[in-house]
């Protein structure tokens, strides 16, 4: 059988959201059962996005919106939207901004929405806010807060103006890796139609 197909998708202004992207990169290849790909915009293989079984969608917060690179990406994907290309594939987003609400939930409905508009099928973050339920987190929850922005649409990270190797902190970066383990047991369920790993 062929391994169900994972490709992140992203902008990365500073190189923080980078990180972010990485972090999903590595927790979705936790399920090896799954094939996963990463790409900025710039470097966007529109063949591979079509090929793709789910697609993750990752753009900073600039303004309270996608940054314009993401956004002329979103533009771009016009022709696939006319054939309904991307039609029951699965998808899902994070954001990364520089302060702690930043409208950080403002980009990921517009990542929604544009996956709506394709037809796809939303997977959402799935982690109980550390700071309203440490033991629905477990046992990781006591050292690390989990979803510590209360998003449960997809995953936000917070990134001061440090560089990308000390922001964000741990706690977003286990968020992202979490949403991304979840995202290749669902990717993995969708196409194979089996539990998750």
């Amino acid at each position: 059988m062929i391994k169900p197909r994972i490709v992140i998708i992203y902008h990365s202004g500073y190189g923080h959201t980078k990180v972010v992207a990485q972090a999903i990169q590595r927790g979705a290849e936790e399920n090896t059962a799954t094939e996963v790909r990463l790409f900025s915009v710039e470097e966007v293989d529109w063949d591979v996005l079509l090929d793709a079984d789910c697609i993750v969608f990752g753009s900073p917060t600039y303004m309270g919106s996608v940054s314009a690179p993401f956004k002329e990406f979103m533009d771009k994907s016009g022709k696939i939207w006319l054939k309904q290309q991307w039609k029951d594939k699965l998808a899902a987003g994070f954001t990364n901004a520089g302060s702690l609400s930043g409208d950080k939930l403002n980009v990921l409905i517009q990542l929604a929405l544009f996956a709506a508009q394709h037809g796809m099928n939303w997977i959402t973050l799935g982690i109980v806010p550390s700071n309203h339920n440490d033991e629905g987190n477990g046992e990781a929850a006591s050292v690390l807060r989990l979803n510590r922005m209360g998003s449960y649409l997809g995953a936000m990270a917070q990134s001061g103006n440090d560089s990308p190797e000390v922001t964000p902190p741990t706690d977003d970066i286990r968020t992202a890796e979490l949403f991304g383990k979840r995202i290749a047991d669902a990717t993995y369920r969708w196409v194979a139609g089996a539990p998750g790993i």
